[in-house]
């Protein structure tokens, strides 16, 4: 059982990499797309925040209907990344904004069925070390969201950006339908009921937890979309010149090491602890981009590196706290709630970074990004008096 639980976990871990690899797939693509189909700056911000609107749409709609806790995760997951890997590819085909959007839209609609069933998915196999569990899972994550960079870097053709995506999310439908299996701690199945997003809204230790996870997400996705952006007008300011798409990918990528290391912490030292750590550590990246924006450009790299890293190594521990605190019978409609307002917000850092680039420079811009660090550290002052997790 011991070394089946490993098993188990490095599948989802692939899958996740795999099938989550399409959702910056169409950022990268994009400036291949605008050279055949012009956009305006307004276009160009909602092509980018579309995937985030959909995987908002999709998990709402999850949670409103009980999905992630009537559906076997199974057949969830490998039916959703099969949709992500087809709606991915069809940006090849759109020949305008209004097709290109939908494409993107529909993409993060398939996303919703297969990142939040997948942290319930690891926590049935892990009990003990669920912290490191679902770690591993959004570490994996950090690394597929990353990967559309790294074929930026590589200078690919807008082909293969938006086909290797999507080869990707199809082989992770095929190795989860024929491999995975749910462990010995599987949450007891429900029937459908209304009642149940309710439960949990209603529950105060989950709108605890959902706070703090709310602060963390207005800053990760903003960093992750406008990284490239910020190092490019960074390296202008210091006279660096052209900057490879491959910083970007390592800025992100190295994020799967902060979400291994949050989940190894968070199982010897606890989630609160592991979780207000890189809160403070990220906070104060967002304050140091201002400080160092015309630094010699290694040192606007080493800062990166370390936000990379911090902006991601307590997200795991939020969902994980969310397995153990819920209701067992509600635990995958409570992951799928919290992740879909958390998404929510997002949008409106997204579209608010460029807007203030535009006013201020982006000197200054990423500033903004520390007040959701800020409210989240505000939320986990006394978090420590959450009571002992239920049994699950």
């Amino acid at each position: 059982m011991h070394e089946a639980r490993w098993r188990q976990l490095a599948l989802l871990a692939v899958a996740q990499l795999l099938a989550m690899s399409v959702w910056f797939a169409g950022s990268v693509a994009l400036p291949a797309f605008r050279s055949g189909i012009p956009l305006t700056p307004a276009q160009v911000g909602w092509l980018t925040s579309a995937v985030q609107l959909g995987f908002v749409a999709g998990t709402l709609v999850a949670a409103v209907l009980n999905l992630p806790d009537i559906v076997p995760a199974r057949w969830y997951v490998a039916a959703s990344a099969l949709f992500a890997a087809v709606a991915n590819a069809s940006l090849l085909v759109s020949d305008g904004f209004a097709p290109a959007l939908t494409s993107r839209l529909l993409t993060g609609v398939a996303l919703a069925g297969v990142y939040p069933p997948a942290m319930k998915m690891a926590a049935t196999w892990f009990k003990d070390g669920r912290g490191l569990a679902i770690g591993a899972v959004v570490g994996a994550l950090t690394a597929g969201k990353a990967l559309p960079y790294l074929l930026g870097g590589v200078h690919v053709s807008l082909d293969a950006a938006v086909l290797v995506p999507s080869g990707g999310a199809l082989f992770a439908a095929l190795i989860v339908a024929a491999a995975y299996r749910d462990g010995p701690h599987a949450f007891p199945a429900r029937p459908f009921s209304w009642q149940l997003a309710g439960t949990v809204v209603r529950d105060p230790m989950l709108r605890r937890i959902s706070g703090g996870y709310f602060g963390h997400m207005w800053e990760l996705y903003a960093f992750w979309a406008w990284l490239p952006a910020f190092l490019a007008a960074s390296a202008v300011a210091s006279g660096h010149g052209e900057v490879s798409k491959l910083w970007s990918f390592a800025c992100i990528a190295i994020g799967a090491l902060g979400c291994l290391w949050g989940g190894w912490a968070a199982d010897r030292v606890g989630r609160p602890r592991v979780v207000r750590t890189a809160l403070m550590v990220s906070g104060a990246c967002c304050l140091l981009s201002a400080l160092l924006f015309d630094a010699p450009f290694e040192m606007v790299i080493g800062l990166c590196l370390v936000w990379g890293i911090a902006v991601i190594a307590d997200s795991a521990q939020f969902s994980a706290l969310v397995t153990e605190h819920a209701p067992p019978h509600a635990v995958g409609t409570a992951l799928t709630l919290q992740t879909s307002l958390g998404f929510l917000l997002t949008i409106g850092s997204i579209q608010l970074l460029p807007v203030l680039a535009s006013a201020v420079g982006w000197r200054w811009t990423m500033m903004v990004l520390a007040l959701g660090p800020a409210l989240a550290l505000r939320v986990f002052r006394r978090i420590d008096t959450i009571p002992p997790p239920r049994g699950t």
